[in-house]
């Protein structure tokens, strides 16, 4: 690990009320200890998890539309109103990584033939692949160790098969020691993995939660054993 507290700036807050210090978890965070080679950020739309993987991928000098520091290119509203009010510490401190955002992605792929650096990507353009392939293609070339990866819901572009390669990619990161991960998700499967942190971003406080206790596992466990009651239930509501 490298990254292993992250700390928010409270005395640079002067008012809670506006974005993003209104998200409910920010006015009772002090810091986050990260325990493991691979954290997960979970919550609702709207609990913040992005927000905050955002302003870390700031603190590292990512580009905050997407990729590392040296991918330098704009998108609109990519940057980090956060990121000015956390303190990240580490132990090393690594310049090496990326960050993943899913929804600008098309934007780092454009912007990557631009600088004609497909071969640094197994020598075909991100934009000549499908979504699924794009995005294995990225974790297959770019993600090498003594790095951190911050990754904004990479499963937006994977099927349940590829999730399980993407799983394959990490776990042979991060078992070697030199590669940390922090994944804001919404896929029970990628948070399936095992020995990692889970962190729950809704209800006020962030708090570590078991995987069995995500609302991801529980509904989609409940789906598949009772798909027909299940949607008799909400579709009659």
């Amino acid at each position: 690990m490298f990254l292993n507290r992250i700390t928010l700036l409270q005395d640079r807050i002067s008012s809670f009320h506006e974005y993003p210090f209104s998200i409910p978890y920010i006015k009772h965070l002090d810091y986050i200890d990260l325990k493991s080679q691979v954290t997960f950020f979970v919550g609702e739309n709207g609990s913040g998890k992005s927000t905050l993987l955002e302003a870390i991928a700031d603190k590292c000098e990512f580009n905050t539309a997407g990729g590392g520091r040296n991918n330098l290119y704009d998108v609109h509203a990519s940057g980090s109103v956060l990121g000015e009010y956390i303190s990240l510490s580490w132990l090393p401190k690594v310049t090496r990584g990326f960050f993943l955002r899913a929804e600008s992605f098309y934007h780092f792929a454009s912007h990557i033939d631009d600088i004609k650096g497909i071969e640094a990507y197994g020598g075909r353009s991100l934009h000549e692949q499908s979504h699924g392939e794009s995005f294995l293609s990225l974790f297959l070339n770019r993600f090498k160790g003594k790095a951190i990866y911050l990754l904004d819901e990479p499963e937006a572009a994977l099927s349940p098969q590829r999730q399980l390669a993407f799983l394959k990619i990490l776990h042979t990161l991060a078992s070697k020691g030199d590669s940390q991960f922090i994944i804001a998700t919404h896929s029970p499967i990628l948070l399936g993995y095992p020995n990692a942190t889970i962190l729950s971003f809704d209800h006020g406080p962030i708090k570590e939660i078991e995987y069995e206790m995500t609302d991801h596992y529980q509904i989609t466990k409940y789906f598949l054993q009772n798909r027909e009651k299940f949607l008799q239930e909400l579709l009659e509501e």
